[in-house]
């Protein structure tokens, strides 16, 4: 069996959860690991995903430590889609478009 694994990068503007976690996760930068299995006897190379692992860096006395977990492609997604909504609201919020003070 052919296997071939990819990474990218997701970005979380605001704190997120996902299903099957315990706390919520900070914004910030994700690597998203997936797994794909070559499919075989097709007349053209197509491959199908078998597993998605999200990295999670540990924070405050769990600091260093970083853990692989399994999420389902659909959570995934779906916490983007939440991530998207509301940073979107933020930004068009009264509070986002009024001036900074300028602090001397």
């Amino acid at each position: 069996m052919n296997m071939r694994s990819t990474r990218s990068t997701v970005t979380f503007s605001n704190s997120f959860t996902l299903p099957g976690c315990p706390s919520d996760l900070p914004a910030g930068d994700y690597d998203v690991l997936v797994e794909e299995e070559l499919l075989q006897g097709l007349s053209f190379e197509a491959y199908r995903r078998t597993a998605t692992y999200l990295t999670v860096r540990g924070e405050g006395s769990h600091a260093g430590r970083t853990e692989i977990r399994a999420i389902s492609d659909r959570d995934l997604k779906e916490a983007l889609r939440r991530d998207a909504t509301t940073h979107e609201t933020n930004n068009h919020s009264e509070a986002a478009l009024s001036p900074q003070e300028d602090l001397k």
